[in-house]
């Protein structure tokens, strides 16, 4: 009787250890969320840490919220950090008939509103960048400040219809190929080939519908010199942290927005915030600091 009684406390015990065990594992687990953007579209987000401000992550062209697994970590110890699937991307919808710059920015706006965000940084990736100045016209009180991640290269540049073309037909004739060579080209050789290889094959992955349509609008901005203007019309400070691949037009950008300024990272390239996370995340701690500061004055 006495070896019966020694094994149901084991037993029980062993159970609760299991329960505990799993009660913790569930606490750690960060399950994506949803929200509905504008048109019903559902966008999904996820989201770790707490503290202010609120660190929205916004992913590039055919890319998704899987691209910051660089920063979420490191930055969701001091702050609440959020990162968006843009519709047509990730875990998002698709049912959407256009993908255009200015509909991703609902869907940041969709994911602010259901977190009940009072104070944002919106960190954008590539597309990112004129997605969140999208976003931040509909947050002008709520978000503080922008910081893209090698973009806004020169938001006042021309685009002509056969630089356009050039850029889309190759995509719309045969999508997969194209999409890699294109990718190929964001990278410089000292790149890690395994990162290389992995982010050319997810992006041609994409659904080419949603890339070629996004493309088109993103493109077709530049070309009317709508983006300009929007990027203009911005009231709050806007800082990229670009990598030497291309040349960033501070100057001509401060045209536009003289609170713009950038610094440049060299010896990487398009993904730099994957290349070369420790050093990226040390300049985007320090612009998020400069800018947290400046509106606690």
């Amino acid at each position: 009787m006495r070896g019966f009684s020694l094994y149901v406390v084991h037993y029980l015990s062993l159970v609760l250890l299991l329960a505990l065990t799993n009660q913790a594992m569930a606490s750690e687990v960060t399950w994506p969320r949803m929200a509905d953007s504008a048109d019903g579209v559902p966008i999904a987000y996820e989201v770790r840490g707490s503290g202010k401000p609120t660190l929205v992550f916004i992913h590039g062209w055919s890319c998704d919220g899987r691209y910051w697994r660089g920063q979420l970590p490191h930055f969701s110890r001091q702050h609440r950090v959020v990162a968006i699937d843009l519709a047509g991307h990730g875990h998002s919808g698709q049912k959407r008939e256009s993908f255009t710059v200015p509909a991703f920015g609902e869907d940041v706006k969709a994911v602010l509103d259901d977190l009940e965000v009072e104070q944002a940084i919106l960190i954008g990736h590539s597309m990112g960048g004129p997605v969140s100045v999208e976003a931040a016209r509909l947050f002008p009180k709520r978000v503080i400040g922008i910081i893209g991640v090698d973009t806004f290269h020169h938001v006042n540049s021309e685009i002509t219809q056969a630089q356009l073309d050039g850029m889309l037909v190759p995509l719309q004739q045969d999508f997969a190929p194209a999409a890699q060579q294109f990718v190929a080209s964001m990278f410089i050789e000292s790149t890690d080939p395994n990162l290389r290889d992995w982010v050319m094959r997810d992006m041609a992955a994409s659904p080419s519908q949603v890339a070629i349509s996004a493309m088109d609008d993103m493109l077709s901005r530049h070309a009317d010199g709508e983006a300009a203007q929007r990027f203009e019309e911005l009231a709050v400070p806007v800082f990229s942290i670009n990598a030497d691949l291309w040349p960033t037009e501070v100057e001509a950008n401060q045209e536009l927005l003289p609170e713009f300024d950038a610094v440049i990272m060299a010896d990487t390239d398009h993904f730099l915030h994957m290349a070369k996370p420790v050093a990226f995340n040390r300049e985007l701690e320090r612009v998020i600091g400069t800018m947290t500061a400046e509106v606690d004055r």
